[in-house]
């Protein structure tokens, strides 16, 4: 029987070894493996379906541009792909809705390109036990293999709301009573000394342009981290996780 999947919900995973591997924890719940029927049977492909048959997992086959489509890579896709629910994806809306005054602290990528450093992001995110992590599907890396696995395989586990674009997802939480901060490097305030208030959102800017001016616009609240002997600035990762643990450990 197929697992209920949506978009919202879950991500889709594309290649063969990403596929093989996903399918090998049970831990995750896939809805569906979709293979484009010009694979060539045997090797991996033998063990992918082997994996997903002895799961239960329905598979669906396609024509290789219809799998492209369902992939969004059909240049790294290598002919295989999975719909993996992830049960802490949520939106907005759900958010607000599901908890219209319960206090929350929350990341949000503003520009962030590189794999590692999202993967990284999500994975100090999920350590420190953060409510949310504001994922914009535009201008932000794609959730694909490269942020899984720097994320150590804890985007499946993650609160991710998703977004098309930050500005308009920080208005309308703005709207709802959140405070909106940046961290920025010329920031006249430290991270550590600010008191945080229960509706929060840290935005972290791109790595090389940093907050877009959209967002800055937006905030309320700037903040630095202070810097010793000469040192300009951290690597957005490294940022990510000192705000993480800090939000953490400062709780209400």
């Amino acid at each position: 029987m197929t697992n209920k999947w949506h978009p919202q919900n879950g991500l889709t995973l594309y290649g063969r070894k990403p596929a093989l591997e996903a399918l090998a924890n049970r831990a995750l719940e896939i809805a569906q493996l979709h293979l484009a029927d010009s694979n060539r049977p045997g090797g991996i492909i033998a063990q992918i379906i082997a994996q997903a048959e002895a799961r239960g997992i329905p598979i669906r086959y396609h024509e290789k541009q219809a799998l492209s489509r369902i992939s969004k890579n059909g240049r790294q896709d290598q002919g295989v792909a999975l719909d993996i629910n992830c049960p802490r994806f949520a939106s907005i809306d759900s958010l607000l809705s599901d908890n219209p005054s319960t206090p929350a602290r929350l990341l949000a990528l503003d520009g962030i390109t590189n794999p590692q450093n999202v993967g990284m992001i999500i994975r100090s995110a999920v350590a420190a036990g953060l409510d949310g992590l504001l994922y914009p599907r535009k201008g932000v890396a794609a959730l694909g293999p490269l942020v899984i696995k720097a994320s150590a395989g804890t985007v499946f586990r993650a609160p991710l709301i998703l977004c098309d674009t930050l500005a308009p997802a920080l208005e309308q939480l703005k709207t709802c009573g959140y405070k909106i901060a940046t961290l920025e490097a010329a920031a006249p305030e430290s991270l550590f000394s600010y008191d945080a208030q229960e509706r929060m959102v840290f935005v972290l800017g791109g790595e090389t342009s940093g907050v877009s001016d959209a967002v800055s616009q937006l905030a309320s609240q700037r903040l630095a981290i202070p810097m010793s002997n000469e040192v300009e600035s951290l690597n957005v990762a490294v940022t990510a996780a000192l705000v993480a643990f800090h939000l953490a450990t400062n709780r209400h």
